[in-house]
C-alpha cells in the first residue's frame, strides 16, 4: 500500500471507473462494489451523469436525443452542473460517513468527451474541473480500454436487446467513429499524465479475466484482502 493510498483517508475511498462505449464499466464497477462487500466494506455504487434526483434529470437531456442537440460548450456546462449536484448530495456524504463510493464515469469523462472527443479547451475545462470538484478528486481512477469498433458492437447489442418500451441513452454512441478513436487516445493521454492515480486494463477480454485484475489492483493499492 502506498502513502497516497491509505484507505483511512475519505478521499481514497473515492474509486472511479472510466472508458469508451462498450467498455463494461457497470459490469466491473457491479462486481468490485459486491467484492468490497463481501470483505465487510461499505460500498456504494453511483454514476455520471447522474447520480442524484436533479443530476439525473440533467442526465436525460445529455445521453438522450440526436447527436447535434448541443454545442460542445453547453454539454460541458451540463455536466458539471449535474457533478456539482452529485458531489453535494451524494459523493460527499458518502464519504464523511466512512463508505467507498465507486462511480460509474466522473470528471475525467468530460476532459475525454467533450475535451479530446469534441475539441473543447482543456485549460478551460480543468478550471471548470478545479472549481467544481475541488479537493474530492478519486483516489484511484480505472480506465477500461478496448478498440473502438469492438466497444461499439457491444454497446449496440447491448441497445438492441432493450425493451420496446425502455427509453435508449444512445447520443455517444451514435457520434462518428473519428469521434470515439479521439475518446479512446484522450482516456489513454489522462492516464499518461497521470500514472499514479490512473491505472487502465485492458478491456478486450472475458468480464471474469477484467474482473479478477481489477479486484487484484484494488487489494494492492490499498492494501485490502478481497476474495
Amino acid at each position: 500500500m502506498t502513502p497516497q493510498a491509505d484507505p483511512s483517508h475519505p478521499l481514497n475511498r473515492f474509486i472511479t471507473f472510466e472508458g469508451g462505449e462498450g467498455a463494461g464499466k457497470s459490469t466491473q464497477i457491479r462486481r468490485l462494489a459486491t467484492a468490497l462487500q463481501e470483505a465487510g466494506h461499505d460500498a456504494r455504487l453511483t454514476r455520471e451523469p447522474g447520480g442524484a434526483p436533479g443530476a439525473e434529470n440533467i442526465r436525460r437531456l445529455l445521453v438522450e436525443g440526436e447527436p447535434g442537440r448541443w454545442t460542445p460548450d453547453t454539454e460541458a456546462l451540463l455536466h458539471f452542473a449535474a457533478r456539482a449536484d452529485h458531489l453535494q448530495r451524494v459523493i460527499r456524504p458518502a464519504l464523511i460517513a466512512g463508505a467507498w463510493v465507486l462511480s460509474d464515469r466522473f470528471a475525467d469523462s468530460t476532459i475525454a468527451y467533450q475535451g479530446y472527443g469534441h475539441g473543447l479547451d482543456l485549460a478551460w475545462l480543468q478550471q471548470l474541473r478545479r472549481h467544481v470538484v475541488g479537493a474530492t478528486e478519486p483516489g484511484l481512477t480505472i480506465i477500461l480500454d478496448l478498440p473502438v469498433a469492438t466497444g461499439l458492437a457491444r454497446a449496440a447489442r447491448r441497445h438492441g436487446t432493450a425493451a420496446p418500451a425502455v427509453t435508449v441513452e444512445d447520443r455517444y454512441e451514435r457520434m462518428d467513429r473519428a469521434f470515439h478513436q479521439r475518446l479512446r487516445d484522450g482516456f489513454l493521454a489522462i492516464a499518461q499524465d497521470e500514472p499514479q492515480r490512473c491505472k487502465v486494463i485492458d478491456a478486450d477480454r472475458e468480464p471474469d479475466e477484467i474482473a479478477r485484475d481489477v479486484q487484484q489492483l484494488i487489494a494492492q493499492h490499498f492494501g485490502l484482502k478481497l476474495g
